[in-house]
């Protein structure tokens, strides 16, 4: 028996696999390396000091997840593989929209024809779009406002469906707030492909001197310091989560969504100042006009995954910050 994880050696991904094997599990990875790297698949291995079975492949294509299937016992699926930058998307809309949705439904397609109903989603805070208020809810209303969040909130609504039709399935939904930070070995972290469009790795490239200065997006929001607010989240901590998350689908069924964050909203300014602080270098930075669709705050109420899954983030923003230099520092 064992978890498949789609994406795999991706950022999150990857954490996670080494999450399942340090709880006990199984695992069987499938990734097609679009936005991370074979090395990683190595280090999950040298890190736990435990193997698995992998396989180079891209889950649109149904014929290779019905090979892994056919020659592994999968019991559950974490299905982090998907296209997720929001920039990228909102440039190339049908590329998104074909890549993540064609990939679930394979895969939601096989899980079927082999009878395993314990699926873990890797879905997004995005689906909330702006937000009415903070902080969020699982119950506040759902928009997505850009490719990449509209392809999350049908994977989620096609999983609501799904569940609605057989009632034997058994979905986690995971609404991720920020994820930044690295593990604590310092061998595997954020390493995007191309040009990254998320904080933490801009401010590594700015402190590593691979870039010049970070542009900062507007210093004008009703915010205390005029830069935005997000619930940024130890991806540790996040990993944490799916063992969490599949320990519940094995036990009820249904299809629940989870916001997985702080609870803790912390401004641009206030992450770069905190990453200064606990590793002595600076951050050079211009303000930059507002970026479109961009909330002023944006951060969560994590209380229901602390209820249903037993499960609270507990590494703070100082260690988010020396964790991601760390792995840059150890990987230059």
């Amino acid at each position: 028996m064992a978890v498949l994880v789609t994406g795999g050696a991706g950022y999150i991904g990857s954490h996670t696999c080494i999450e399942l094997l340090n709880a006990g599990e199984d695992i069987v990875v499938i990734d097609n390396f679009y936005n991370s790297k074979p090395r990683a698949i190595e280090l999950i291995k040298e890190i736990t000091g435990r193997d698995f079975a992998f396989y180079e492949n891209d889950c649109c294509d149904e014929s290779a997840l019905d090979r892994i299937f056919a020659e592994n016992f999968i019991t559950e699926v974490i299905h982090f593989a998907g296209y997720k930058a929001v920039g990228e998307s909102c440039l190339k809309p049908v590329m998104y929209y074909e890549n993540n949705l064609q990939s679930t439904i394979s895969l939601l397609k096989v899980m079927q024809k082999y009878g395993c109903k314990k699926l873990v989603f890797s879905s997004s805070a995005t689906v909330y779009g702006i937000p009415a208020k903070v902080p969020v809810t699982e119950k506040m209303k759902l928009s997505a406002i850009n490719p990449y969040g509209s392809t999350k909130l049908i994977i989620e609504n096609m999983c609501r469906e799904l569940y609605a039709s057989d009632k034997e399935w058994s979905i986690a939904l995971l609404r991720y707030f920020n994820p930044i930070g690295a593990h604590e070995s310092g061998k595997i972290g954020e390493d995007p492909n191309g040009i990254p469009n998320n904080l933490m790795p801009l401010i590594l490239r700015a402190a590593s001197g691979k870039m010049a200065t970070l542009s900062v997006f507007g210093n004008d929001y009703p915010t205390p310091d005029g830069t935005c607010v997000r619930d940024y989240i130890h991806v540790v901590d996040l990993a944490l989560g799916h063992v969490a998350a599949i320990k519940s689908v094995r036990k009820e069924t249904g299809c629940p969504a989870y916001n997985l964050g702080t609870g803790k909203g912390y401004s641009v300014l206030e992450i770069i100042n905190a990453f200064e602080k606990v590793n002595g270098v600076k951050i050079p930075y211009v303000i930059a006009a507002r970026r479109p669709g961009d909330a002023a705050e944006c951060y969560s109420n994590p209380d229901l995954a602390k209820k249903k899954l037993g499960w609270t983030a507990e590494r703070g923003i100082e260690q988010m910050c020396r964790d991601s230099w760390n792995y840059i520092k150890n990987n230059a």
